[in-house]
């Protein structure tokens, strides 16, 4: 069995080092690589690679979803995946982020997050925080990006005009910025009074601390990195993909290689 995580860019991606991991501890015979597609015109071309299942990270959750023959669970509300199964000549579609970030912060009990960016993975977040019942708003830059959000009543915000009227319990950043660069996810006026009377910071990124992240130390806000959010929808996704298969697993196995892994 051939797997892989999809993206662009992908080399900093660590889901083959878990999903590997997995597949030795569990005695299962698989294989997960990387794969960097350049052009989303060609995500159809994803059936030639002939593979089991796949995991899709940015920038491509929403063009995954709108490629699947079937979407299952809240994928089917947020509108992106980042789970596929490949069977015969359909593609199935799951959303792992969502319970996955949720698993992270449910211990925190925040009554309000504030969510800065709006793609694939900010609508998987905003959705589930939504379907636990706690007021969740988006802030981005662009307003076109903000309308599919808006038509599921969410509080919403453009940089231009977001006049913060309450202090979020949670603050979250779903942009790439300080993924492959030193860049802020919003301009530093208006982040630092946020941050300031914020309890938790969570940034999506992982394996590097992010300007974002370091702005929330200074400030001695307790925050986080997305590694955990990484392994917990892979553990979900590596569920779906031997489902898939009907091959049998040990959970608990599963869990502690994937945790031991990085």
């Amino acid at each position: 069995m051939q797997f892989a995580v999809i993206g662009n860019p992908i080399h900093h991606s660590l889901s083959p080092i878990l999903h590997n991991s997995a597949f030795k501890s569990l005695g299962v015979v698989g294989f997960y690589s990387r794969y960097l597609l350049e052009n989303p015109e060609n995500f159809s071309s994803l059936k030639n690679l002939h593979l089991t299942g796949a995991n899709i990270t940015v920038p491509f959750k929403e063009i995954a979803f709108k490629s699947c023959n079937e979407v299952f669970g809240i994928a089917q509300e947020i509108g992106a995946v980042n789970t596929l199964v490949f069977e015969k000549e359909k593609i199935l579609g799951y959303n792992t982020d969502a319970l996955g970030f949720y698993q992270c912060i449910e211990s925190l009990n925040p009554k309000n997050t504030l969510i800065i960016g709006a793609g694939g993975s900010a609508k998987a977040l905003a959705c589930i925080l939504k379907a636990k019942g706690i007021s969740t708003t988006i802030l981005n830059r662009s307003q076109s990006r903000l309308e599919s959000f808006i038509a599921l009543e969410f509080h919403t915000a453009t940089f231009e005009n977001f006049t913060p009227k309450e202090c979020f319990d949670l603050i979250i950043n779903t942009t790439p910025a300080g993924l492959t660069n030193d860049s802020l996810p919003l301009d530093s006026t208006l982040l630092v009074p946020l941050l300031d009377s914020t309890k938790f910071a969570f940034d999506l990124v992982y394996g590097r601390e992010t300007p974002f992240l370091t702005l929330a130390k200074s400030l001695n806000i307790p925050h986080s990195d997305g590694k955990q959010m990484l392994i917990n929808q892979a553990i979900l996704a590596f569920e779906i993909f031997m489902e898939s298969q009907k091959i049998p697993i040990n959970k608990t196995i599963l869990r502690q290689s994937m945790q031991t892994a990085l």
